[in-house]
């Protein structure tokens, strides 16, 4: 192709600029050749030119590539491409990883995003890597497909810049193989993966100048997997610590983060010994100048770390040594040391510093020679030893070198205990790695620490060279196309610059060695070999003491002062021995072990000439001074080739993490610095790759499908695909190097898909013209056709009006004449009504004003008795009330009296009898000697009480005598008063009367005005009524609305609120059946270890099992299976009453010594490892009084016994199973033996603690239990002076004259008499009948012994005519719907019906013929009052459905089955139960069925309970078929044709034909729906059921479009919405519009409307925002962010109309937190609404083919 066409008018080119890098411009004249410049246009307007002497400018993609997922699928590989991909997708889309051919980009936007949930990594989760939108959790899923699919080791390399992320790439690196893979035999084992990075970062990570948490080490670590791909373990390798970070800190810089902790926590108790206060006070963590981070806690950070050692296996008092070193090193740092002399030849140490006293105090050396050998030296020759003192300089050097030393060593020792405790449990079959390591590194001034960094990078850029040109490679062989070599840069010579004989390395080593070798040295032999003779190697031009290296990622100047130092790490080999004497700490002798002699002599503090032997107690590092002489260099040189060798076994993924700013800012693309990224961490190098091979590949079918439109008639005869493509390339690309055709893929050199583009392009664009054009020409004609047809219709339209008016106006003359003499008339007629009715009205008023002024005269008249009436009736009823309130006063004063004395007397009795109750268990056998007394105490009462009852009799005489006495004085007494009285109240009465009378005149004047005013008020409040009527009429309409408005929000709120609730508690039931699961897990194991003999139990241990009650996580023991059998056919309660009866089980072995058999009721049977049931019942508990309280003791004896934490300790960080020995493997080290022996030493301990203190509980309990009693005897001698009491207060009642009160009481005596009579009699009255039918039956067995079985039956039909014997049925009587089914016929009952019930063997049955019968069983059990038999049938009802749901876990017919059967069987004992509101629309009949006994509505919390857990389980199901069809059906499948042209070009990987079509999903919904109504399940139900599974249909598809940006598009949108409507058209078949499924679809429809509309103006941002309702406003945004338009058709979403989007949702509260992706695993919560069922119970036909013929009907 010609340069002409390449570079002609309008052509967009990208030109080098200052300040952006790259900047885009347009040509304004076409290129000629020769031409000297370019005339452009650049981007704000402006005019330019551009030189093209060099080269030509870079040609720029189309903008439909602007935004591709993968950067090698640019049309144009080079620089400024990648860079605006890159600033395009970070800026616009804020999208922050990019695929780089097998590199993932990612930048850091330094805020947290939505995108790392755990629902993200569900739907990465099997997906292919491009399947997806670009994430780092896509590449970890393609790493363990791999491993698994192909058995290969991978790793993943993660690099960049400090602060570019790496660390938390990593994290999630492994957060994902740790849900994805997580471990089966040990549960925490992800978790110990996970808690190895917050050690990691507080002892490896500090601040710098870039980044506030810098990696300041490299780790690979190494996640091993088993044969299922499950993590049995991990491993961890650190290269490079920087340990002069410990003495020295630049400005704004920090320590490593540890140290900074610690300083932060030093208020602990724990470190109260340690002398450590602020930061600021020690010289390691000052020197920096920054104490404090903005949003970091180092306080809480340290106790992350803390817990993150205990969940690693570190003992609390391995940390506490840990950190009481760490408190050394920054004690070592506040030594001041002081030269001696002028001259600073010799220093000392002061002999009292504090902070040498604390360095060795803490160590446990001696200050003496402490002091002595940080200011000397000893110089080792052939025949004599020197001492030599330092100067003060070489002192400091040789403390900061000692704290660095220590600090390495620390360091170390953590990482090998990480990689103990994540030591793999069983053996491991393949492994993924995760490379974190440090990025190319070049500051103002760059040292040994940079030169190793840099020295790592370019061997991994050697190896990620050879990797990707391997692929390539492959790529091309495996399409079988002509392979030419690909030349790329190899950095060999740069390596071995650094590595190679005499190289770099070589040469500093060498100076090492030297005795007096300096750094200037090193310098001058780096010049005199390398400087000629390696283009590599440069010196600088004003520097003798400095070199340059020109790294792959650009020109690096090291500074050569401290190269030696820090290679060498010197330590004196007297400040290691002083260590190695330590005696105080256990870990200082692991970090410093003796040397292979086994002793090391140090000089005394006395003499030159003693030595010291010293020798550690315990070695665990393998290190040794030989290997601590290695010179660092060479010792990161051996570590890099292994990592090198380890990662040539594996398959790398690449991760290139991007520093976008230095500013920290969120979202900020500094151009610079990332494109320096870019040439430094490989990018730019896959893309020249790339770029000089055939970076662009498509596929035969997708060519074909995209460039279709450039096809010719005759290309499409043949048929094949392949030589269509080959005909169409080699028309439109003339030049055959352009492009190779392989066997399944066209491959296109740089630039040949833009251009094939353009000419599509062009093509549409004339078709669409030609397309324009013949439609401008159809509508013009159908216009023109439309406007003739309408003149046309006009005219005979306006000639048919003109005729029909001409009509109109004679009919109007003639009905005028006739108008107007019906008109005369009526006026005629009204005018005389009118007349007439004034007349009638004045003689009304006339005759009404007579009549009232007559009426007022004689009220006037009569109105004076009235008012004498009325006030001496007032006065009477005043009286009255005035004595009956006193009388209601005194009677309610003395039975207030009387009711005090009764509840304290029943508070009394009560309090002490429920504390008994309470603090008495296992005290039966006490209980029933008191119950004898206590029988004895009632007789007498008996007694007494008939005694009582004729003290009474003579009482009542008595006082029926006085009270007669009394009533005739007060008869007396009262006729005196009332005429005096009386008399009174004449008189007063009289006076009254004469000033009544002259109110009364003054009141008829002033009533008269009034009347008058009134008369002129009421015309105007008449109008203002008329007006107020008005107004309420309109107020009431708003009141009306806003009332409705009210009731509908306060109906939504609490309809959400019940929903809530639902949830939570359907929530809880599901937690129960995981925690039955776990039992039954934990019954398999111990099933198993019950056959291994060495598993036993010691009774210490069991007493720690039940005081540890706070880690029930950790047991793993349960009851054995035949246990489980048997309890399973045993009776038991439901879930609330089991709940209740559960207790801690602590106090009933306390308790079990001392009661007999008969007080273990509740416990019989109980299998000795039923803990662990209990246990997981206890976590269904949160809230348990009991537990807490032994919580809360065991707490108290702690602190009580402080040297005996440690115990206590043990047992909370370890597992309970590795103490009892089930994960003991048989290759324990004897230092593993010895700390198990301490620690069970230290549990037995801990459990005689508890014994006693459990035995002082029991001893004060037994103490309580003895005043109880003791006030038990005293309620008892009480009752005898029962009738002392009743006599007194019958004498204190007459003395009140209170006579209603003891009527009262005495009534209320009779009426218990009565009752007790009325009992006593029935019970006797059923004993006689008893006794008689048990006569009767006697004589019918010996007539029919002696007269025959006629006779017998002669005597049967006698008896039967005038008796009614129990159990014998009547040979003739109906069947009243009950089923007797014996004891012994239970279990038969349940295998029928239940275990091995199949419908489908009996056609004609009932759907829910199981519950019907179980119903009829329970009603005879309740017609013969066997609540015992009721409660054993519910019981193992349950458990057989649970067990047959279980079987069939994965049967949706058994679970349909199941949930209609306990679904009926609620309803039935609902409408037969004792609730009067389920029965209102029951037969007559039904109600005769109804339970008469027992009420059975009880039971229907627990049937719900498990028709939740079925419910769950069924949609469970059904969403696993689903899943796996919606994305195929819903967004792949093309049912409409043609749309799939239209979709974006570019994908990375274009999907095959879909597996499932939309008409696949809609079969399996029918067949779901046909399963659920062959079962007749409740419609509500039904509807429910569908409404979660469209949800599910709606967030997965939801879900891919928010994950796949090529997904985002018009045609997809248009696909989507016509698959939508086939849904919803489905559910208006199946009559389920209602159910609330149309809403479940609401955010999948809402999403595809907003493809569709558009998306440029105002309007377009107001409708989008009223439109997405139903989406977040982060779904809403990923959305239009990922938008792709059509290439040639659409524009891009504009960032103007994106940022208008995001303004208008901010305003939008919501009150759950905002979520990217819809949870697919949420389960709206079911509701089981009662219906009445119309079945007759008498009717029910039961199949023959059931055989339940053991059942007898009655």
């Amino acid at each position: 192709m010609a340069l002409g066409a390449l570079y002609a008018q309008g052509t967009r080119v990208w030109i080098p600029d200052c300040l952006e890098v790259w900047k885009s411009a347009e040509l304004t004249r076409s290129y000629q050749e020769g031409d000297c410049v370019l005339h452009l246009r650049l981007a704000d307007g402006s005019e330019s030119t551009y030189p093209v002497d060099p080269q030509l400018p870079f040609l720029r993609n189309p903008d439909y590539l602007s935004r591709e997922n993968d950067l090698v699928a640019l049309s144009y590989l080079h620089e400024p491409a990648v860079l605006h991909t890159l600033r395009a997708r970070f800026l616009e889309t804020n999208t922050v990883y990019t695929y780089c051919g097998i590199i993932l980009v990612a930048i850091n936007p330094y805020q947290q995003l939505p995108i790392y949930e755990e629902p993200v990594i569900y739907a990465y989760s099997g997906q292919s890597m491009g399947d997806m939108d670009p994430h780092i959790f896509a590449v970890a899923e393609e790493a363990y497909k791999q491993m698994s699919r192909n058995h290969e080791n991978q790793s993943l390399i993660i690099s960049g810049e400090s602060g570019a992320g790496k660390t938390a790439s990593a994290k999630h690196a492994m957060r994902y193989f740790a849900t994805v893979g997580g471990s089966l035999s040990d549960s925490s084992m992800e978790e110990k993966v996970l808690a190895s990075s917050p050690i990691m970062e507080a002892f490896g990570n500090a601040k710098t100048a870039r980044n506030n948490n810098s990696s300041r080490f490299g780790k690979y670590v190494e996640i091993g997997f088993s044969r299922e791909y499950r993590i049995v373990g991990a491993a961890m390798k650190t290269y490079l610590l920087e340990k002069s970070r410990i003495a020295a800190q630049a400005k704004a810089e920090r320590n490593y983060h540890i140290f900074y902790q610690l300083c932060a926590s030093a208020a602990l108790p724990e470190f109260q010994g340690l002398g450590l206060g602020g930061a600021e006070s020690f010289h390691y963590t000052s020197q920096g100048q920054c104490i404090n981070l903005e949003a970091t806690d180092d306080a809480a950070d340290l106790e992350s770390t803390r817990n993150a050692f205990s969940l690693l296996g570190v003992h609390e008092s391995n940390q506490l040594e840990l950190f009481s070193i760490l408190a050394s090193v920054l004690h070592l740092g506040n030594i001041r040391l002081k030269g001696k002399d002028r001259h600073g030849e010799s220093c000392f140490t002061e002999p009292d510093d504090e902070a040498l006293v604390l360095f060795c105090t803490l160590l446990g050396v001696e200050k003496s020679q402490v002091s002595r050998w940080l200011c000397y030296r000893k110089l080792v020759t052939t025949s004599e030893t020197y001492v030599k003192p330092m100067s003060r300089q070489q002192a400091l050097n040789s403390r900061d070198a000692l704290a660095k030393h220590i600090y390495g060593q620390l360091f170390k020792w953590i990482v090998s205990r990480i990689n103990k405790a994540l030591r793999a449990s069983s053996r491991q079959h393949a492994s993924i790695g995760i490379l974190d390591i440090y990025g190319f590194e070049m500051f103002k001034v760059n040292s040994f620490e940079q030169f190793c960094i840099n020295y790592a990078n370019e061997k991994l850029q050697q190896h990620f060279n050879l990797h990707v040109f391997k692929l390539e490679q492959e790529e091309y062989m495996k399409e079988e196309i002509p392979w030419t070599f690909i030349d790329f840069y190899d950095n060999q010579s740069c390596i071995d610059l650094i590595e190679g004989q005499v190289g770099i390395l070589d040469l500093l080593n060498e100076e090492c060695k030297v005795p007096k070798g300096s750094d200037a040295n090193w310098a001058q032999k780096l010049y005199d070999r390398h400087l000629h003779h390696s283009h590599h190697f440069q010196k600088p031009k004003m520097s003798k003491d400095a070199f340059v290296i020109h790294h792959f990622a650009g020109k690096v100047e090291y500074q050569c002062n401290g190269f030696l130092e820090k290679n060498k790490d010197t330590v004196h080999a007297e400040l290691i021995g002083l260590l190695r004497a330590g005696k105080k700490s256990a870990l200082l002798a692991e970090l410093f072990p003796e040397e292979a002699d086994g002793s090391v002599t140090l000089p005394s503090r006395r003499s030159h000439g003693s030595r010291v032997t010293v020798r550690p107690g315990r070695r665990s590092l393998p290190a040794t001074d030989k290997e601590h002489r290695k010179p660092i260099s060479t010792q990161f040189k051996a570590s890099l080739q292994k990592l090198m060798e380890t990662l040539s076994c594996t398959a790398p993924h690449y991760v290139r993490c991007i520093k976008p700013n230095d500013h920290k800012r969120p979202f900020v693309f500094d151009a610079k610095r990332v494109v320096e990224q870019l040439r430094a961490c490989g990018v730019l190098e896959t893309i020249q790759i790339s770029a000089s091979g055939y970076p662009s590949r498509w596929t035969y079918a997708e060519f074909f499908s995209r460039y279709r439109a450039l096809t010719r008639p005759e290309e499409l005869l043949g048929g094949d695909e392949k030589q269509t493509c080959r005909l169409v390339l080699e028309r439109l690309l003339q030049d055959p190097s352009k492009y190779q055709c392989g066997k399944g893929k066209i491959f296109f050199r740089a630039g040949q898909v833009a251009f094939l583009e353009e000419l599509r392009g062009r093509r549409l664009r004339a078709a669409c013209v030609l397309l324009q054009k013949s439609l401008r020409c159809w509508l013009g004609r159908r216009h023109f056709l439309r406007m003739r047809a309408a003149a046309i219709c006009l005219q005979r339209f306006a000639r048919g009006f003109l005729a029909r008016r001409l009509a109109e106006c004679l009919r109007r003359t003639s009905a005028a004449l006739a108008l107007q003499k019906n008109f005369k008339m009526a006026m005629a007629r009204r005018s005389y009504r009118r007349l007439h009715a004034a007349v009638l009205t004045i003689q009304a008023f006339a005759r009404g004003m007579f009549s009232r002024r007559l009426h007022r005269q004689m009220v006037a008249s009569q109105k004076a008795a009235v008012i004498q009436s009325a006030v001496r009736g007032w006065l009477a009823r005043t009286k009255y009330a005035r004595v009956r309130r006193a009388a209601i006063y005194l009677q309610c004063c003395y039975r207030r009296m009387q009711a005090r004395r009764e509840l304290r007397r029943l508070r009394i009795q009560a309090r002490s009898v429920e504390h008994y109750k309470q603090l008495h268990k296992g005290m039966e056998i006490k209980v029933m000697q008191l119950q004898c007394k206590v029988d004895e105490q009632a007789r007498e009462n008996q007694s007494l009480s008939e005694q009582l009852s004729v003290l009474r009799a003579s009482h009542g005489e008595e006082a029926e005598q006085l009270r007669s006495e009394v009533r005739r004085l007060r008869e007396d007494k009262t006729q005196e008063l009332r005429i005096q009285e009386l008399q009174g109240q004449l008189r007063h009465m009289e006076s009254e009367k004469s000033s009544l009378e002259g109110r009364l005149a003054q009141e008829m004047e002033e009533l008269k005005q009034r009347l008058m005013e009134l008369e002129a008020m009421k015309s105007n409040l008449k109008e203002e009524k008329e007006a107020l009527n008005q107004r309420i009429v309109e107020q009431s309409q708003d009141l009306k609305d806003q009332l409705r408005q009210h009731v509908a929000a306060e109906s939504k709120e609490l309809l959400s609120q019940l929903e809530e609730e639902r949830a939570r508690y359907q929530n809880l039931v599901t937690e129960y059946a995981r925690l039955e699961q776990c039992y039954e897990n934990l019954q398999d194991e111990v099933a198993f270890h019950k056959q291994t003999p060495s598993f036993q139990r010691s009774p210490s241990l069991d007493s720690i099992l039940d005081s540890e009650s706070s880690y029930p996580s950790s047991l793993s023991t349960a009851p054995s299976r035949d246990d489980a059998d048997q309890r399973s056919e045993s009776p038991a309660q439901p879930l609330d009453q089991e709940r209740g009866r559960w207790r801690p089980r602590h106090e009933w072995k306390r308790a079990s010594s001392d009661s007999t058999p008969s007080s273990l009721d509740d416990d019989h049977g109980q299998d000795p490892y039923e803990k662990a049931y209990l246990l997981l019942l206890g976590q269904l508990n949160v809230v348990t009084e009991d537990l807490a309280r032994t919580r809360e003791e065991l707490r108290r004896a702690r602190a009580q016994l402080v040297h005996e934490r440690k115990p206590f300790e043990i047992f909370k960080r370890r597992n309970i199973a590795e103490i009892l020995g089930l994960n003991k493997s048989l290759e324990k080290t004897a230092e593993e033996d010895s700390m198990m022996e301490e620690d069970l030493k230290y549990a037995y301990d801990a459990v005689q603690v508890s014994n006693k203190l459990l035995e002082s509980q029991l001893q004060e309990q037994q103490q309580q239990h003895e005043q109880e009693l003791e006030g038990l005897r005293l309620d008892v001698c009480s009752l005898k002076q029962l009738s002392k009491q009743q006599q007194s207060l019958i004498q204190e009642l007459q003395l009140h004259q209170e006579e209603e009160g003891l009527q009262h009481q005495i009534v209320q005596l009779k009426r218990e008499n009565l009752d007790l009579s009325e009992q006593l009699e029935r019970q006797e009255r059923s004993m006689l009948k008893l006794r008689k039918q048990l006569k009767t039956s006697m004589k019918r067995i010996q007539d029919l012994t002696a007269n025959g079985e006629a006779m017998w039956l002669g005597q049967k039909v006698k008896v039967g005519e005038t008796e009614r014997p129990l159990e014998v049925p009547q040979p003739a009587a109906a069947f009243e719907g009950m089923l007797e089914c014996k004891a012994e016929d239970e279990g038969r009952l349940i295998r029928t019906i239940i275990t091995d019930f199949k419908p489908q063997h009996s056609p004609g049955a009932l759907p829910a013929l199981p519950a019907y019968v179980l119903f009829m069983c329970f009603r005879h059990a309740d017609s013969v009052r066997d609540e015992h038999r009721i409660r054993s049938l519910f019981a193992a009802t349950l458990g057989a459905i649970k067990r047959a749901v279980k079987k069939h876990s994965e049967d949706f017919d058994v679970a349909v089955l199941w949930l209609t059967n306990t679904c009926c069987l609620i309803n039935c004992l609902r409408q037969y139960g004792g609730d009067q509101s389920y029965r209102l629309a029951n037969t007559p009949k039904q109600n005769q069925h109804c339970l008469r006994n027992f009420d059975l509505a009880s039971h229907c919390q627990s049937l719900g309970d498990l028709a939740i857990h079925i419910y769950q389980q069924l949609i469970r199901l059904a969403q696993k078929k689903l899943k796996p069809m919606i994305v195929a059906a819903m967004l792949e499948s093309e049912t409409i044709q043609g749309l799939s042209s239209a979709r974006p070009p570019g994908y990375r990987k274009q999907p095959a034909a879909p597996a499932y079509t939309l008409d696949s999903l809609l079969q399996q919904l029918s067949s779901f729906h046909e399963v659920l109504q062959g079962h007749q399940l409740e419609p509500a139900v039904v509807g429910q059921a569908f409404r979660q599974l469209l949800f599910t249909i709606s967030g997965v598809a939801l879900n891919y479009l928010l994950l796949r940006k090529d997904a985002c598009s018009w045609s997809q949108g248009v696909q989507l919405r016509y698959n939508i409507s086939q849904l919803e058209e489905w559910l208006r078949a199946k009559g389920l519009q209602q159910s609330g499924a149309m809403e479940a679809l609401e955010p999948l429809i809402q999403a595809a409307q907003l493809l569709q509309v558009k998306k440029a103006t105002e309007e377009d941002a107001e409708a989008i925002c009223c439109l997405c309702t139903a989406l977040s406003p982060l779904q809403v945004m990923k959305i239009l962010r990922a938008y792709t338009p059509a290439a040639g058709l659409e524009e891009r979403v504009s960032p103007s109309f994106i940022s208008s989007i995001e303004n208008r949702l901010a305003a939008r509260t919501s009150a759950s937190p905002c979520q990217l992706l819809v949870d697919t695993a949420h389960l709206f919560p079911v509701h089981l609404p009662f219906s009445c069922s119309a079945v007759q119970l008498d009717e029910i036909c039961i199949p023959d083919s059931i055989n339940l013929s053991f059942l007898t009907r009655l």
